[in-house]
């Protein structure tokens, strides 16, 4: 080994462990606590979990000498049995560790236990569950013990040995749960054979169904003085044995409940067995062991004074642990050999100590030995660091590569980080020529970089797309037959490299890798790459060179591609197939179509089939109606598209169309018109320039344009003027004027559809307005019937006038008899009447003799106004009243009138009596004197809106700042209060 510390140490725990007691015939361990028996018959407890000891005399009562045949403690360290033998009987006892005295099973007296299968899945401190107990004759039983009983709850017969009585020395068991059923897995170990029981329910039903089946068992004949079967545990769950018989060390992997049965039915748990003979111990004579005890990786084999340690893999020994004995012990030599699985500790002992075997990370070097094994996966498992990793690595490609095995050896020299340099394993792979390894290199290599090391992972990318290609190439010329690309192997090179360009498509240089495609030839996957890399020009422009506009127009669609694509291959696409393009445009979202229009353009400049679906209009019609688009650009186009088309049906239809009715303020088409009346013009689509002179308001253009092409239409355009009586007069005239100058025939036969014409204008046109039409010569007769009616028109007419300035006169007369019968209106008037705002008498002397001037005089009173509810107000108090009550203009016109009446009052005034006067000689001052009448007189105050209005006005106005001040609370100044005390 080399010169750092062994895995392995012996150190002395106990020198003097039996006490006096005899000396140590047996021992057993678990979780620090250990249990001796002595050959005086006594046990003796060492809890070095606690730091103390006590001892149990098993002999006492017993006649004769007495010795410790074998001892037993759970992996817990609670339960302990030992079995007594001496004076030609023994007896097994239990004890616990809260026990001070133990308890004698008496169903096993007579039978010395050599082994004890504890169930390390369910006991308990409180309780053993199920266990095994081997005996020297060959049976095995069931024993449960429960602490607080104080004695066994049962003990069962399970088996025994019958066709070759052996007694058991070695007993193990381990359990599992499938769905809340037990199954139990047991090995038992005789002097030549390994037995293997398994089985679900119950212990005692596993062992009862043996009795129809067969045992399982290994025979490996040969004497070994003490047999010995030991499971290593690692977390509570066996996962190794090892069985110390004559031929050799049995061992092997445990499986519990794997599923591979055996030829007699019985579930195999036994997994990768091997034989570890004797002669690789390295003796000189062949010496077997009499102790064995199992780790992780190793045997620990008592030979003699000295444990040998063997790695249980390579078979090899390893160490060689010596004893610190006393001299007297020496001869005797070390007894056994014992384990705590709990603590992970090993012990051995002589007759008067005791010695703990510590281990110190025996799994450092397992991964050498697996390496040397060639066990490479087992070897990486138990790497510690890289550089470990580096080697195994390293032994791996080396081995591979010397089999010219070169892929692989590339894979696993990329996984290598220090030990060989990535110069090294390149030049290797080149100087040899082989290309294909290196490659394979060059991409294992890029998995192993970090993110951060982006120059690295651009060059040797640059790299591996060189090779590729140099691959591909090679691949062509090896055979002509192969450049149509059929090879499998050059699919499957083709394949791989898209594949690595979709890998590495963001840490490639997009300007490197296009060049080595351009200069490879390699079209196909530089649009591939380019593709990748968002160069969507670059893809689209290589497809329509191809004629591929299907392809084409699928690149366009994805999300990330710019409309700008769209507009800028257009033309070409819709040249090479107008269907799909424009079902792509029409698909495709915020496509602006004035941006389309040079490529429709250059669509629609071609000649197609008379039966052909205009593709152009097609999508125009798409954005007009469904999009509702509204560029002028864009209704001129389809306007322009169906003035060339055959049919002026379809125009008229768009004419038509009020593509901005709903939107306020908004337009009702979005065309030119004078566009579209010149392109109408110059198309001849008279019926369409007649539409356009109509909705410009051009009327008389219109109509003059339609009587060249159908009187019916221009008779109809006359008839769209409503608004403008003497227009639509002039347009049925020169409508007329045509009809009579066109018609052909006699001239009797002219003026009868001259006359029939007349009916249809409703009235609009007399005979008097078509005669001019006629020539001089024409024979009054002919219009005998017209004119007669038009005179009774006339007549009839006249007639109501008169009927209308009769019944004005006498309105007049009813009009001068009311006004007469309102000045001779009166009201009584009491003396003690108040006015309404000031509540002093009506009917007292005139304050302002410039007022009292301005209205009626009765003496010497002031001016007043009563009204039919009965309220009264003097006139100064009226205004007063009104102007503050009403609006700010109201009040200001009132006291403008009353300022004017007032400046009026000095002036002379003129008596005269209303039925001499006429209505309309009025003076100034009345007239002023009405209007401001009509102002405040015009209702009640108090009875009209006036009042009503004031019902939501506040009681105390803001402005009335005094008055709301007037109502403040305010808090009573305390200070200035006197107090008084009052005394009792």
């Amino acid at each position: 080994m080399e010169s750092r510390r062994q895995v392995f140490s012996v150190d002395l725990l106990e020198r003097h462990a039996a006490k006096g007691r005899g000396v140590i015939t047996c021992m057993a361990a678990g979780n620090d606590v250990i249990v001796l028996g002595t050959s005086k018959g006594w046990v003796i407890r060492h809890d070095f979990g606690v730091g103390d000891s006590f001892d149990t005399d098993l002999s006492a009562g017993r006649t004769g000498e007495q010795s410790i045949h074998r001892v037993f403690v759970d992996p817990g360290g609670s339960h302990c049995i030992a079995t007594v033998v001496g004076g030609g009987s023994s007896d097994t006892f239990y004890t616990h560790a809260k026990w001070a005295k133990p308890r004698i099973l008496a169903r096993l007296k007579g039978l010395i236990v050599n082994s004890v299968a504890w169930n390390k899945q369910q006991i308990t401190e409180a309780s053993t569950k199920e266990i095994i107990v081997g005996t020297d004759n060959g049976q095995l039983h069931e024993v449960f013990v429960d602490e607080k009983d104080k004695k066994e709850k049962y003990i069962k017969f399970l088996f025994e040995l019958s066709e070759l009585p052996e007694a058991f020395t070695g007993l193990q068991m381990e359990t599992t749960s499938m769905n809340n059923v037990i199954r139990y897995y047991v090995m038992a170990v005789t002097p030549t054979r390994l037995y293997s029981f398994t089985g679900m329910g119950s212990l005692e039903s596993v062992f009862v169904s043996y009795t129809e089946r067969a045992i399982h068992f290994m025979e490996l004949p040969g004497d070994i003085p003490n047999s010995e079967l030991h499971f290593f545990i690692q977390q509570r769950r066996a996962t190794h044995f090892a069985w110390l018989s004559g031929a050799g060390i049995y061992h092997g992997g445990l499986n519990f409940g794997a599923q591979h049965s055996s030829a007699n039915g019985d579930e195999n748990f036994v997994e990768n067995k091997a034989l570890l003979d004797y002669a690789k111990l390295g003796e000189g004579v062949l010496v077997k062991p009499s102790s064995l005890s199992v780790s992780e990786f190793h045997f620990l084999l008592l030979v003699g004074n000295k444990v040998k340690v063997v790695n249980r893999i390579s078979e090899q020994v390893v160490e060689e642990l010596y004893f610190d004995q006393t001299p007297d012990s020496v001869s005797r030599g070390v007894l056994g050999l014992c384990s705590d699985a709990s603590a992970g500790l090993f012990y051995a002992y002589d007759q008067n100590s005791i010695f703990q075997v510590s281990v110190n990370d025996e799994g450092r070097d397992m991964w050498k030995v697996y390496l040397d094994l060639k066990v490479y996966a087992a070897a990486l498992a138990n790497c510690r660091d890289p550089l470990q990793r580096d080697q195994v690595y390293l032994v791996q490609a080396e081995d591979a590569f010397t089999a010219k095995d070169f892929r692989r050896a590339a894979s696993f020299y990329a996984k290598i980080n220090f030990a060989l340099s990535f110069e090294e394993i390149t030049l290797k792979f080149i100087s040899i020529g082989e290309q294909d390894a290196l490659r394979t290199f060059l991409l294992r290599k890029l998995d192993t970089f970090a993110k951060d090391d982006k120059c690295q992972i651009t060059m040797i990318s640059t790299w591996a797309t060189e090779l590729y290609l140099d691959k591909i190439n090679r691949l062509l010329l090896e055979d002509d037959a192969m450049s149509d690309n059929s090879s499998s192997e050059f699919q499957s090179i083709i394949a791989e490299f898209r594949a690595f360009l979709s890998d590495c498509k963001d840490v490639l240089d997009e300007a490197t890798t296009m060049k080595l495609l351009e200069s490879y030839g390699r079209v196909d996957e530089l649009v591939f790459f380019a593709g990748l890399k968002e160069q969507h020009e670059i893809v689209v422009h290589h497809y329509i060179q191809l004629g591929e506009a299907k392809k084409a127009l699928r690149v366009l669609q994805r999300p990330n591609v710019p409309n700008e694509l769209q507009y800028k291959f257009a033309p070409d696409l819709i040249m090479l197939d107008a269907y799909e393009t424009v079902e792509s445009w029409m698909t495709t979202k915020d496509l602006n179509p004035r941006k389309l229009i040079p490529a429709m353009m250059r669509y629609s400049s071609e000649p197609h089939a008379k039966n052909e679906t205009h593709e152009v209009i097609k999508y125009l019609e798409y954005c007009v109606h469904r999009l509702q688009n509204e560029d002028p650009g864009v209704h001129n186009l389809v306007l322009s598209l169906y003035a060339k088309q055959e049919e002026e049906s379809t125009l008229l239809r768009f004419l038509q169309c009020k593509f901005g009715k709903g939107q306020p303020n908004g337009p009702e088409f979005f065309y030119d018109p004078k566009y579209a009346l010149r392109l109408c013009l110059k198309e001849r689509r008279m019926r369409a320039c007649v539409h356009i002179y109509s909705m410009m308001s051009m009327h008389e253009e219109a109509v003059a344009l339609a009587l060249q092409v159908d009187p019916e239409l221009a008779m109809a355009e006359a008839d769209k003027v409503e608004d403008d009586e003497d227009l639509r007069k002039k347009l049925w005239l020169m409508v007329a004027k045509h009809v009579i100058e066109q018609e052909k025939g006699t001239k009797r036969k002219n003026i009868r559809k001259a006359i029939a014409f007349l009916k249809e204008t409703d009235g609009l046109l007399k005979i008097e307005d078509i005669l001019p039409f006629f020539p001089d010569f024409a024979l009054i007769d002919d219009f005998k019937e017209a004119i007669c009616t038009s005179l009774e028109d006339y007549n009839e007419q006249i007639e109501k006038l008169k009927q209308e300035m009769n019944d004005a006169t006498h309105g007049a007369d009813n009009i001068r008899n009311d006004i007469s019968a309102l000045a001779q209106r009166y009201a009584v008037i009491k003396r003690d009447e108040e006015c309404g705002v000031c509540r002093r008498k009506i009917l007292n002397a005139a304050d302002d003799y410039r007022m009292a001037r301005v209205y009626t005089s009765v003496g010497s009173m002031a001016p007043f106004y009563v009204f039919p509810c009965g309220h009264s107000f003097h006139a100064h108090c009226l205004i007063a009243h009104v102007t503050r009550c009403t609006t700010e203009a109201q009040a200001e016109y009132i006291l403008d009138l009353h300022k004017q009446l007032t400046l009026l009052g000095n002036e002379p005034r003129k008596e005269s009596l209303a039925d001499e006067e006429p209505i309309t000689s009025m003076t100034p001052g009345d007239k002023i004197r009405s209007q401001l009448d009509d102002a405040i007189a015009s209702e009640c105050p108090f009875c009209g809106e006036l009042m009503i209005r004031e019902i939501s006005l506040p009681f105390i106005l803001l402005e009335e700042t005094d008055e709301i001040e007037s109502w403040e609370i305010k808090p009573l100044n305390l200070g200035a209060q006197k107090s008084f005390s009052l005394t009792v």
